[in-house]
């Protein structure tokens, strides 16, 4: 039987799940957590989907032997091209995964007036599908016009500055979003949150964004409380997190995102190479 009082474990190719970690720490302010950033990795949009499933299986396995009781998978890449291979290794161990993907094909399907709905993403992610077939999922006539950004996450990984040659770059990308007269976007890599005053102001307020972190945090909260998993009191939990690149690059980087001490980062390293 799994022990309630074990954290809840989550993971990305970087430092784009904090903004799945934040909004989980507001929601649910009492629970542990395990944060691995895979730097070593960065970015997962444009690598070999095979390879990643061997990592993301590593990963996986790695954070359920250091005991917790569930799986966020934090990285909208991840998701779209490993989710079936966190779910096998943690049904192993018996713990439930909550992806990015489907909870916020849910929202998007649920708030678009016109059933235009955009998603934004890395390579890997468009070509996967999972978007797509997740709106399908929805039960909804909808109208699916997804974009890759490839050049978008490593913008903001990197904390690069916002300069005109970045305007530039994401108005290209949301330009066929704009033809297409969307009325939501998808936000479908969890970086992109950190851009999101950017994507707004191109396409106008009257297009809806849809992050990952609140539907995540949403449905971590209803997997808890529905296995009888959620911890009770209203203390503050703890938080610890490792990453699989340089440290110090990491945390500082991590902790302006997050904008709250990080405390001590482990680098941990596995066996499928990077």
């Amino acid at each position: 039987m799994i022990d309630a009082a074990l954290p809840v474990a989550m993971f990305d190719s970087g430092v784009g799940g904090l903004t799945v970690l934040h909004e989980c720490l507001v929601a649910l302010p009492q629970e542990d957590y395990v944060y691995l950033g895979d730097t070593a990795m960065f970015p997962y949009g444009g690598r070999d989907p095979a390879r990643l499933r061997e990592r993301i299986a590593a990963i996986t396995e790695s954070l359920l032997r250091r005991g917790v009781k569930l799986v966020v998978i934090a990285c909208n890449t991840a998701t779209a091209i490993g989710e079936d291979v966190v779910r096998a290794v943690a049904a192993e161990h018996g713990v439930e995964v909550v992806p990015v993907v489907a909870p916020q094909a849910e929202i998007a399907a649920a708030i678009t007036d016109n059933g235009r709905v955009g998603v934004l993403a890395t390579k890997n992610t468009v070509e996967s599908g999972a978007y797509r077939r997740a709106l399908e999922a929805q039960g909804r006539a909808l109208d699916v016009i997804e974009v890759a950004a490839p050049r978008l996450a490593p913008f903001i990984q990197d904390g690069s500055l916002f300069d005109e040659e970045t305007m530039e770059m994401a108005r290209g990308y949301c330009a066929p979003l704009r033809e297409a007269g969307i009325d939501t976007l998808i936000l479908g890599c969890t970086h992109y949150p950190l851009v999101a005053p950017m994507l707004q102001r191109i396409l106008g307020r009257n297009v809806r964004l849809v992050s990952g972190g609140h539907a995540v945090a949403a449905a971590v909260q209803r997997t808890l409380e529905r296995s009888g998993l959620a911890r009770e009191g209203d203390e503050e939990g703890a938080y610890e997190f490792f990453c699989t690149g340089p440290v110090s690059s990491f945390g500082d980087v991590a902790t302006r995102f997050l904008q709250m001490p990080l405390g001590d980062v482990r680098r941990v390293e596995f066996r499928v190479p990077a």
